[in-house]
């Protein structure tokens, strides 16, 4: 059977410094964006043999997630034995597969540890969150003293929440020292910038805080917390996909995407890849460049692609718990 790897991250973004003219006059037609983001699998859809490939692939770009307040570090390892392995045997084998592990595993700062000695061995990194999530209302200070205490656990990557009113104020220098001073905490491991979508108003600060985030040398862009009242949504993520084209145009930097929060299907999951690889490219349906925030979704996967293997759809309790 072909093995199946993980990608190694791209290369560190280095950031640019603070250039307001790539944004300030930047306006979005937010009902063209709506039409755009409605007719992506209209236009285009997959079925049998290449609708369970793209499904593999989803599963390869995907950040297994735990964030409760009730997380314990038992619920972490079953979590790192689902990225380990994350469909039944006997599903791999119909597909001629192996090796299969998700892109990541994500969890808060205090179980870092723990997730690392789980993956030890399988080059599945680990990422936390950090600097005050979900709300990210805390001093600067104990933001970056988080971030440190993540990387120094083992953390590979950081997913940081951004000050929502600097953007909703344009206070567009502060955003920009903020993101700055947390990538230099980061160190080696990789910067995630949640941008918390659903506070920012308008698709317009969407796109100007998704520039902001990469000129302070955010490694990926991100959606959501999955804790707001609207997360990830197409009309968002592909403004988000065009800052970043508009910025590797510029720089020729490639910066790589996160959706996250309120993606529950299959379906989701290739309407996701669909708008990578139309306005981004195939680079983008790679876990190096392309993520998904969910965990939920994965049961729904894995029950379309039983589906696939064996033409029947088997009951959730089959099948091991993310």
């Amino acid at each position: 059977m072909p093995e199946v790897h993980a990608l190694p991250n791209a290369a560190r973004n280095p950031g640019v410094p603070l250039q307001l003219d790539w944004f300030d006059q930047i306006a979005v037609n937010t009902p063209a964006a709506e039409r755009r983001a409605a007719t992506l699998t209209t236009r285009r859809t997959v079925k049998k043999e290449w609708q369970a490939a793209w499904l593999v692939n989803a599963i390869r770009c995907m950040d297994l997630t735990t964030l409760a307040g009730d997380d314990t570090p038992e619920r972490v390892r079953r979590l790192c034995a689902k990225a380990r392995n994350p469909l039944a045997d006997h599903i791999l084998d119909g597909l001629g597969l192996a090796g299969l592990t998700t892109g990541a595993v994500c969890v808060y700062p205090t179980l870092v540890s723990t997730a690392v000695k789980a993956l030890d061995g399988t080059g599945v990194p680990v990422a936390s969150v950090a600097t005050g999530f979900p709300a990210g209302l805390m001093p600067l200070n104990l933001r970056l003293a988080e971030i440190l205490y993540a990387v120094d656990h083992g953390a590979d990557e950081i997913d940081i929440v951004i000050t929502r009113a600097h953007v909703l104020d344009g206070n567009w220098s502060a955003l920009y020292d903020e993101v700055a001073e947390m990538r230099e905490a980061c160190g080696a491991a990789h910067l995630k910038a949640i941008l918390a979508t659903g506070d920012l108003r308008t698709l317009r600060n969407v796109y100007k805080a998704s520039m902001v985030a990469m000129q302070a040398g955010a490694d990926f862009i991100k959606t959501s917390t999955g804790k707001e009242g609207v997360n990830a949504t197409l009309p968002v993520s592909l403004v988000m996909a065009r800052a970043l084209r508009d910025y590797g145009a510029r720089t020729g930097q490639k910066i790589g995407f996160k959706p996250a929060g309120g993606m529950k299907t299959a379906k989701d999951a290739i309407a996701w890849q669909i708008l990578m690889k139309e306005e981004l490219g195939d680079d983008w349906l790679k876990p190096d460049l392309f993520r998904l925030g969910a965990s939920s979704m994965l049961a729904d996967i894995e029950r379309q692609l039983e589906h696939h293997v064996t033409g029947r759809y088997a009951a959730s309790s089959r099948h091991a718990i993310a």
